[in-house]
């Protein structure tokens, strides 16, 4: 995608996060937007397909928006940062 070599690993574990949660993309945006993200929701959708790039902050910015959706007790794994984004092996689990 782009040129930080953890942005598609950061994707990847953001879209496995929403959809483990349940989340979806418009009220993932709705916060991220509230958070004064500044892509739109179609751009969101696109980059969580895959399809574009996005800069680290509004990666970040998504990725603590899935996270405060995210029940308090849950479970569930926590989105990854882009400083905490790396490569891993599928097993791995993120």
């Amino acid at each position: 995608m782009g040129f930080d070599p953890g942005e598609e690993e950061q994707r990847r574990q953001l879209a496995a996060v929403i959809e483990q949660a349940g989340i979806s993309v418009s009220t993932l945006w709705l916060h991220y937007f509230s958070m004064t993200g500044s892509v739109g929701e179609y751009e969101t959708e696109a980059y969580l397909q895959g399809l574009m790039s996005l800069p680290a902050l509004q990666r970040d910015l998504l990725a603590q928006a899935a996270n405060e959706l995210l029940p308090d007790r849950s479970e569930l794994p926590r989105a990854p940062y882009s400083d905490q984004a790396r490569e891993s092996d599928p097993g791995e689990g993120g």
